[in-house]
C-alpha cells in the first residue's frame, strides 16, 4: 500500500519504523511500518519517494518522524549463479538507529 509524505505527517506518532531499501548501487526507496504493516512512501499521489543518496533519504524521513531506521539490501546472488536449491530470502537488514542527524548534516 502506498502512503504520501503529507499523509505520514498527519499520523507521525503511529510510525513504528522506517525501512530504506537499497534497490540499486545508489538508489533508495523508503517504506514506513505503521501498525505492523509496511507502506511504500510517495512524494505525492504519483511519484514514489526515491533518492540517490542515503543521507538525503534520512534527511527527508527525519522531518516527518524520528523513529528507528533500517537499511534493507536484497541480493539476487543465488539466481545469478544458478543455484538449483529452493530460493530463500537473501535479505540483509542493518539498523541505522533512531538518533537525530547532527546539526551540521541538516
Amino acid at each position: 500500500m502506498k502512503i504520501t509524505l503529507k499523509q505520514l505527517k498527519k499520523q507521525a506518532e503511529h510510525i513504528e519504523q522506517w525501512i530504506v531499501e537499497s534497490v540499486d548501487l545508489s538508489l533508495y526507496i523508503a517504506h514506513a511500518r505503521i501498525d505492523g504493516e509496511e507502506h511504500v512512501i510517495a512524494e505525492d499521489e504519483k511519484k514514489i519517494l526515491k533518492r540517490h543518496n542515503l543521507l538525503e533519504m534520512k534527511r527527508v524521513l527525519k522531518t516527518v518522524a524520528g523513529c528507528e531506521m533500517i537499511l534493507r539490501q536484497r541480493s539476487a546472488y543465488d539466481e545469478m549463479v544458478g543455484h538449483s536449491h529452493p530460493a530463500a530470502a537473501n535479505t540483509l537488514e542493518i539498523s541505522l538507529g533512531d538518533a537525530p542527524l547532527p546539526e551540521w548534516l541538516n
